[in-house]
């Protein structure tokens, strides 16, 4: 088999992780790199491919079969266009757009093209994720009636004194990480059509908040409450509890979301279920059957990039598209309207 040629444009952090990726795949190879800095050249030269300064040199002297973009969020969308205008297949890391109207442009333009655009949300190639949806279409819980998530979290001192934007609007939590859960969230209950949010930047006293409260609704009726904050110490968020990156330390103990339905609920990602043995004796009362659903643990990224190749090479259509992009921005930013405001914000269908 001729392995699918994948160039990745940005060598920072998650392009690294890419990189890294992409050169274990069996089904595509890194062909080269593309960034300005300085830095890229060692990083190129360690993997063994070329490096380009620019989307324009790359594209004249080398194109590959596929491209993944992992520039900073303000180059996305004109970078993705450029790509589109190329005919070229791309992974746009997410967030699709810095603001929705720019966002809402390239989705147009998509559209407009049938051009392959997958986005970066890698959580929704995560086999727990996947295995949560599946207990969740099996009917295992009933009938869906709430979700409860957190994501809580302590960054650093270091972290806001190496990068001073990070303290400004712009930045905090609800923008910089709430959009995975957002996309996790639409996974396991469906669309969101209202949210609520209080915010609160009382611990460290930056003008961006540290701390938020959200409620949603979502389309089924479902009703949901997430806890959001990057100055708890605590381990109740993905990267302390999915065991995905190794780079942080988890905790078998702690679950990040419960979904609960009226028959039984399922705790993520441990997969600890509990539910009612006979559905027409339920109560508060009767004693719930307790197990853990079989699930093998893997790291998305990896198989974010095999599916990308099937994109490339018309295999398969995006399990990410960019509607998906940017339907997870909207929220997002409804959540940040709606600690602002102290209002309740709907989402046009």
């Amino acid at each position: 088999m001729t392995k699918t040629r994948i160039a990745i444009a940005g060598a920072g952090y998650i392009g690294q992780a890419h990189m890294a990726v992409a050169r274990g795949s069996a089904s595509v190879m890194l062909s080269a790199i593309v960034d300005p800095a300085p830095a890229a050249a060692d990083i190129a030269a360690q993997a063994g491919v070329p490096l380009y300064q620019s989307l324009e040199e790359l594209l004249a002297r080398d194109r590959p079969d596929g491209l993944i973009l992992a520039t900073p969020n303000p180059l996305h969308v004109p970078q993705a266009l450029q790509c589109i205008d190329a005919k070229l297949p791309i992974l746009l890391e997410k967030p699709i757009a810095t603001t929705v109207a720019e966002g809402a442009q390239l989705v147009q333009r998509v559209k407009q093209t049938g051009a392959r655009v997958l986005i970066g949300h890698h959580r929704a190639h995560s086999p727990i994720m996947a295995k949560a949806c599946e207990v969740i279409a099996s009917g295992q819980l009933g009938q869906l009636v709430a979700v409860m998530g957190s994501a809580t979290f302590l960054k650093p001192d270091h972290y806001f004194a190496d990068a001073p934007w990070r303290r400004e609007p712009g930045a905090g939590p609800i923008l910089l990480n709430m959009i995975h859960e957002v996309h996790n969230l639409r996974m396991l209950c469906g669309d969101i059509v209202a949210v609520q949010a209080f915010a609160s930047h009382a611990t460290r006293g930056f003008a961006v908040e540290d701390t938020v409260s959200i409620n949603l609704r979502f389309a089924s009726g479902v009703l949901g409450s997430f806890l959001l904050s990057d100055t708890a110490a605590c381990a109740r968020s993905w990267e302390q509890t999915s065991r995905e990156n190794k780079a942080y330390a988890s905790y078998d103990d702690e679950d990040c979301y419960v979904v609960t339905g009226t028959n039984g609920s399922l705790s993520v990602p441990t997969m600890r279920l509990k539910t009612y043995p006979r559905p027409e004796d339920r109560s508060w009362w009767k004693e719930f059957e307790v197990g853990v659903v079989d699930m093998v643990r893997d790291d998305p990224l990896k198989h974010q990039m095999e599916h990308f190749g099937c994109v490339v090479r018309g295999e398969a259509e995006p399990l990410v598209s960019a509607e998906d992009g940017l339907l997870n921005l909207r929220i997002t930013e409804a959540i940040v309207e709606a600690a602002r405001s102290g209002q309740t914000v709907s989402l046009k269908a």
